[in-house]
């Protein structure tokens, strides 16, 4: 009995912010929504999806060799990607904007070519992809390891070439891993504030909106994005966690 009630507190715990939106429900209308929330909407959403498609082409990869190669360049690929994960965004966001500024010579060489890393839809871009690609390589790097690398060897002695083999073998009997790879990025992209906010303020997506309607106008004025926000967010990762669970 004491070891039930103390898991319903622990649930109960998790699921009281929740709750904040049942409370208050009144405020949950369409046409509260201010132009600028409307284009932070399509800001998150377009720049998020365009990120996933650089993310899979990039991360897919990367995750392919961290989960099959040995040795010690492996580990230092590893570490590569877990450090954007372990800085904190904020830093993360400086140093962005400090590699990536008009005055840094890596910028004045994107700005010859008529891209401005800061405060554009090329930098709220760069930093989606920052903050979400570590997360899809690591997950993605999981799911390909359960995967036996004996399947790939025996097409390969079927006369598929590596990339092939991989390309038919490995990522479909991966694909529930990477769908929810994909879906746990795609939840970072979007929620990505820290880095957002130092290198693309402006155009700004929902969460550096939330932010500022906060300041702005209150805690009960943005409940409309909020929603919004979740319903972007929280279905697709919700679903295939379960149904990964289940399977």
């Amino acid at each position: 009995m004491l070891r039930a009630g103390f898991l319903l507190f622990v649930l109960a715990f998790l699921l009281a912010p929740l709750s904040g939106l049942a409370a208050n429900a009144a405020f949950w209308h369409w046409p509260t929504l201010s132009l600028q929330d409307w284009a932070s909407i399509v800001t998150s959403l377009l720049g998020g999806a365009v990120a996933m498609g650089l993310i899979v082409l990039a991360g897919t990869p990367l995750a392919f060799y961290l989960a099959r190669a040995r040795g010690r360049w492996v580990l230092v690929a590893e570490a590569i990607v877990l450090m954007p994960m372990l800085m904190p965004t904020l830093a993360l966001g400086i140093l962005l904007a400090v590699v990536y500024g008009p005055a840094a010579p890596l910028g004045r060489a994107f700005g010859a070519l008529g891209i401005t890393l800061t405060n554009t839809p090329a930098a709220f871009l760069l930093a989606t992809v920052y903050a979400a690609l570590p997360t899809y390589v690591v997950a993605a790097r999981g799911a390909i390891a359960q995967v036996p690398p004996d399947y790939e060897e025996l097409a390969r002695t079927l006369g598929d070439t590596p990339f092939r083999a991989g390309l038919r073998v490995t990522l479909p009997l991966a694909r529930r891993g990477l769908s929810a790879a994909l879906s746990l990025a795609w939840v970072r992209a979007l929620g990505e504030f820290g880095i957002i906010l130092i290198v693309a303020y402006y155009p700004a997506g929902m969460p550096v909106q939330l932010w500022t309607d906060v300041q702005d106008l209150g805690l009960q004025a943005v409940f409309p994005l909020v929603g919004v926000f979740l319903l972007a967010t929280l279905p697709l990762p919700l679903w295939l966690g379960l149904r990964a669970r289940a399977a």
